[in-house]
């Protein structure tokens, strides 16, 4: 009995405000997301682009696509995991994320990895 292969990218989100690159005068608020991107699959695969959705408090949607992430294209055997930081500026003191990314597995079939939404937001804003 054969099993179908499981393709199955987990992604993981922590963020943090940068008040010190931030300046909420000029509307500009500085962000960083640490993602853990893990292959709970049982396939190896490989990030080839990614898509985020970056939505503001006053609904302005960004959206930027781009190969791989903070320059790599991370290969992850099942079980692996690979972790980055980057950041977003955004107009207002709360915002959004959301996307997906694009991997490819080593049996050739392509497929899209989730990335569930997540909050920006400077610490106190929200109740």
């Amino acid at each position: 009995m054969s099993t179908e292969p499981e393709y199955n990218i987990q992604v993981d989100v922590e963020t943090a405000y940068i008040p010190e690159q931030s300046s909420p005068e000029e509307n500009r608020y500085v962000f960083a997301y640490t993602v853990t991107i893990r292959n709970v699959g049982d396939v190896p695969a490989k990030l080839l682009t990614r898509h985020w959705i970056i939505t503001d408090a006053e609904g302005r949607v960004q959206e930027v696509r781009g190969e791989g992430v903070v320059g790599e294209q991370p290969h992850l055997k099942p079980g692996e995991g690979f972790r980055y930081t980057s950041g977003t500026v955004l107009e207002t003191p709360v915002g959004s994320m959301h996307g997906s990314y694009h991997m490819v597995a080593d049996d050739g079939v392509e497929f899209d990895a989730p990335i569930p939404p997540f909050t920006l937001s400077v610490p106190h804003t929200l109740h």
